[in-house]
């Protein structure tokens, strides 16, 4: 596959371990090579990251909070995973920057098109953080958002299983793996991919979606070399 640039959906999550939640320090040192790895061998990568580990804005709405409020602590949530996977990623050995589409000059720059561009073209890896900036948008809507601002070819989604399957296959062990799909069909067959809104923008923008696990070591630098098992979502 090696495109140039692309963008990888990483859930807050993904970044807690076995824990479940917080951030565990050998899941993100692991993450943070692998992303290094792969920018190593000359693809230029952005991050979406979640703040699941943290908050989700969801789970406000259950403690007397309205979405609006609830949403932008977990917007909060998103930016400290963006800090910590930022120093993750230097200390592996790969430059990076951490952006926040919610403006805390103090703590890192401001998303702005333009400069992440510039950064992305100096080889950086461009951690965004604080999702779309607004509340009741998900962090997939942000990422087919910022892949299609950003001209990246292909989305990943980073996920905790090795593609799209026919029903969780955590849950029922006769669901199948598809290798390929168009979003036309993911929607139809109401696949819980990504949101309805973000694969509308990832249709639009004609990205193609790579969903994979990201529990392997090197499972991102595999991909990117078109290795490993995974779902494409085209066109």
């Amino acid at each position: 596959m090696r495109p140039k640039r692309v963008l990888v959906k990483l859930s807050g999550e993904a970044l807690a371990g076995q824990a479940g939640s917080g951030l565990d320090g050998h899941t993100l040192t692991a993450l943070a090579a692998d992303i290094a790895h792969a920018a190593r061998e000359g693809v230029e990568i952005a991050i979406v990251v979640g703040g699941g580990n943290f908050f989700r804005g969801l789970q406000g709405l259950n403690k007397g909070l309205d979405r609006p409020s609830a949403d932008s602590i977990g917007m909060l949530g998103t930016v400290m995973n963006a800090l910590a996977l930022e120093h993750a990623i230097e200390t592996a050995g790969a430059p990076a920057r951490a952006m926040s589409a919610v403006p805390m000059p103090s703590l890192c720059e401001s998303y702005a098109r333009r400069r992440a561009l510039d950064h992305l073209s100096n080889g950086k890896v461009v951690i965004l953080g604080g999702g779309t900036g607004n509340p009741y948008f998900t962090t997939d809507t942000g990422a087919a958002l910022r892949a299609a601002e950003l001209d990246c070819s292909h989305l990943l989604k980073a996920t905790q299983v090795d593609g799209v399957y026919t029903a969780d296959p955590k849950v029922d062990p006769k669901a199948t793996r598809y290798d390929t799909l168009t979003h036309a069909e993911a929607i139809k067959r109401d696949l819980k991919v990504m949101d309805t809104a973000a694969f509308a923008l990832a249709r639009d923008a004609g990205l193609t979606i790579v969903v994979f696990s990201i529990a392997e070591t090197g499972a991102l630098a595999a991909v990117l070399r078109g290795e490993g098992r995974a779902t494409y979502v085209t066109p």
